[in-house]
This record gives structure tokens, sequence and C-alpha cells, in this order.
């Protein structure tokens, strides 16, 4: 299957409500790659590699994980990063 790297901006409560390492173990579990991170004004950017069928399902879990409440989304496409193995929180 194709490979897609979305890079994610969430909006809401998603800072201090382990949003960071909800996301690591959720790509952990479902195979993705790429890093997460929090951002001055209270959102997290997230980079994420895999297929659509894994994108959305990590996207789903992070949606309904206790504590988190994501009020908005924002995506832009990217090229794939072929060197890319992991997913760290930075």
């Amino acid at each position: 299957m194709k490979k897609l790297r979305i890079e994610f901006h969430f909006y809401g409560k998603v800072q201090g409500v382990g949003f960071r390492y909800t996301a690591k173990y959720t790509a952990a579990a479902l195979g993705v790659t790429g890093w997460v991170m929090n951002e001055w004004d209270g959102s997290v950017t997230m980079q994420a590699q895999g297929t659509k069928e894994q994108l959305d399902q990590m996207i789903s879990r992070l949606e309904n994980a206790m504590f988190i409440q994501i009020d908005r989304i924002e995506k832009t496409e990217l090229a794939v990063d072929k060197m890319e193995h992991s997913f760290r929180v930075e």
C-alpha cells in the first residue's frame, strides 16, 4: 500500500493531557513513523507517516483518547521520508 506523510496541527485541550505519549504508543501499535511536539501557542504538531488506513486509525484513536479534546485539526501532505523508521516525541 502507498505510504503518505501528513503534518497535523491539533488545537484544543491537547497539552498537559498525555497527547504526545498517546501518539507515540498509538504509532507504535499501528506501525506509523514520525514525530510529535508541543507548540508555544498550546497546540500540538505531529508529522505521521503510514498508509491512509493507518493514519486514519491513529487520528481516530487520538480523538477518542481519555482527557484529550481536539477542537480542530489542520493537515498538510508532505513528501514521504524513506529514511524514517520510528516515531519520537520532541
